[in-house]
């Protein structure tokens, strides 16, 4: 293989990439949304500068994948915690849990995504609607809501939705030196939402040391939301650089 073409492969294996060079239209892409207030301090501990906290509140997500471009279906869960920088207020992506290896993969490497594997599901279970995560063999995470229960404004369902993410981006030399450090911010663009519902909702999270989903403790439940929608996500872009921060910093020392 030529010089050439090893600069224009985007990942690994070469002869069989991990993910596609392609970018993803998520169509029926349905959400669980619960939102709940959870321990300020520990909140504290995990976001990091110079993102904001206003409110100790924690979006707890499963999205099932109805299609996706060059994936196909699958699904997702993690935790967003609701934050601002610079202003403006949005979401920062804590921790997202994926039954698909070139999403996960791709996630990571391609932008900023702090995806990792796990067994996510979404499913009506006696007019309830239903979302776990298991971590291994151990349910780590289990939300239900009640199924279609009332109507959510579409308008107020897309703001939910389509709020700014943060994600850090970090990428390491081989000897684990960091060569980039950057906070990143994406968003939702080119949604259609299909069908929006509200109801009641609850939310069980299980102690577990790599899926620590239950640091950010349920304290109370705010508010719920059921979502099928078509969207697209746009590429991310970096918003503050650690690195030359840091360097900038150092030399206003000297």
């Amino acid at each position: 293989m030529k010089i050439e073409d090893i600069r224009r492969s985007i990942t690994t294996p070469l002869s069989s990439p991990a993910y596609p060079a392609v970018g993803s239209r998520f169509t029926n892409r349905e959400y669980l949304n619960i939102v709940y207030r959870t321990d300020a301090e520990a909140l504290r501990a995990i976001v990091p500068e110079p993102l904001e906290i206003d409110e100790p509140l924690v979006r707890f997500e499963v999205m099932k994948m109805g299609d996706s471009t060059a994936y196909g279906p699958y699904v997702e869960a993690g935790q967003a915690i609701q934050v601002s920088y610079d202003g403006e207020k949005g979401e920062y992506l804590h921790a997202m849990y994926l039954d698909n290896f070139a999403a996960t993969a791709a996630g990571r490497e391609i932008s900023a995504y702090p995806k990792v594997m796990g067994q996510p599901a979404l499913t009506v279970d006696n007019g309830a609607l239903l979302g776990t995560l298991d971590y291994g063999s151990v349910r780590v995470a289990t939300a239900t809501m009640g199924y279609k229960f009332y109507p959510l404004d579409f308008e107020e369902a897309k703001a939910q939705i389509t709020a700014p993410t943060f994600m850090l981006k970090i990428v390491t030399d081989l000897d684990g030196q960091q060569l980039s450090a950057k906070l990143v911010r994406t968003e939702i663009s080119d949604i259609t939402v299909k069908e929006a519902y509200t109801g009641p909702a609850r939310l069980q999270l299980f102690q577990h040391v790599l899926a620590p989903l239950a640091d950010l403790p349920v304290l109370e439940i705010v508010s719920a939301s059921h979502i099928n929608t078509d969207l697209t996500l746009a590429q991310s872009v970096p918003v503050y650089d650690y690195l030359a921060e840091a360097k900038a910093t150092e030399g206003a020392r000297k």
